[in-house]
């Protein structure tokens, strides 16, 4: 697989790095592309071992696979032209801003070779949760609760992305961090569907600083918060399923924990801070990307599920009080 990145902002330069460190010969770097010049300065700086293109045109065109790393209302103009070329495609999410061009891709990108990179798609802690919950640790699956806090929005290693992040146009904690563990409930528990939600914005124009939410997975209730200035720590979640015969619960991304009647939590046994699983992660994600772009089956996400996550993000937003 021939791959370019496109937006060389933090996604950008996590995939790059990851490429270039991928142990197989099938992810192959061949060109990063962004508008800015500094960002390209910086890249030149920084990854000097990674391959430029002069043009959005070059960068296509040298590809296999096209990854879009841009703000999200260009996501899917980028990916048109990408596909337009006969390129595969791997976009960051949300999959875009409106809901009504995001459900036109999804119709025009039927049997494509497309994904959207959510990362609990390859997951080491979330194949955990899958394996206790088909043991049977949970039972019967009775509640779910899902957690996000953020010291301040946007987190600290997003600064450079603050004219875009901290608006209510785009950014968000709700699309950029929620929608993952949206992605994750529908992934382990199936359709998810929004009943009720509010949404707060303390200064126009800016993202919003609270949510709160009542799902429903079938017959199961699912609670949603989420709020800024809420945890002492950069960023702090959790994905608490319990049922009839335990609870088993994702914490900080990255850490998987089954409950046990009489010894409490025990963490999965190879479990890894979040800074440490994240590299496997993006190797995981670029080798199923390279079995897509050869035609091969994956479980990366699709743009359907995206479509879902983004309807559901979108709807909380829309609740604003």
């Amino acid at each position: 697989m021939k791959l370019s990145v496109i937006g060389f902002g933090v996604m950008g330069e996590r995939i790059v790095r990851a490429s270039l460190e991928h142990p197989s010969p099938e992810v192959n770097l061949v060109a990063v592309w962004d508008p800015s010049t500094n960002a390209m300065t910086r890249l030149a700086k920084d990854i000097p071992s990674a391959p430029s293109a002069a043009s959005l045109e070059e960068a296509i065109a040298l590809a296999d696979c096209v990854y879009i790393a841009s703000p999200p209302k260009t996501h899917l103009s980028l990916a048109r032209e990408a596909l337009a070329a006969g390129k595969a495609v791997f976009t960051e999410k949300p999959l875009g801003v409106s809901l009504s061009d995001s459900q036109k891709f999804v119709a025009e990108t039927s049997g494509n070779r497309v994904a959207v990179n959510f990362i609990f798609a390859s997951s080491p802690a979330v194949a955990q949760l899958r394996r206790w919950i088909d043991e049977g640790v949970v039972g019967e699956p009775t509640s779910l609760k899902i957690e996000t806090d953020f010291a301040t929005w946007p987190r600290g290693w997003q600064m450079d992305a603050v004219s875009w992040l901290a608006r209510r146009e785009e950014g968000g904690f709700t699309r950029e961090v929620v929608s993952h563990f949206l992605f994750l409930t529908s992934r382990l528990l199936g359709e998810t569907t929004l009943e009720q939600a509010k949404a707060s914005f303390e200064i126009d124009g800016l993202s919003e600083t609270s949510i709160q939410a009542k799902l429903r997975v079938g017959d199961l209730p699912v609670t949603l918060t989420g709020g800024v200035g809420t945890t002492k720590k950069e960023d702090h979640n959790l994905w608490l399923l319990e049922g009839t015969k335990g609870a088993v619960r994702l914490i900080d991304w990255s850490t998987a924990e089954r409950h046990d009647p009489n010894a409490g939590w025990i963490t999965a046994p190879d479990a890894l801070p979040h800074s440490e699983a994240r590299p496997l992660i993006l190797r995981d994600q670029l080798t199923k990307l390279a079995a897509m772009t050869a035609g091969h089956s994956h479980d990366l996400a699709s743009p359907l599920e995206a479509f879902a996550v983004q309807k559901i993000v979108e709807d909380i937003l829309a609740s604003s009080v």
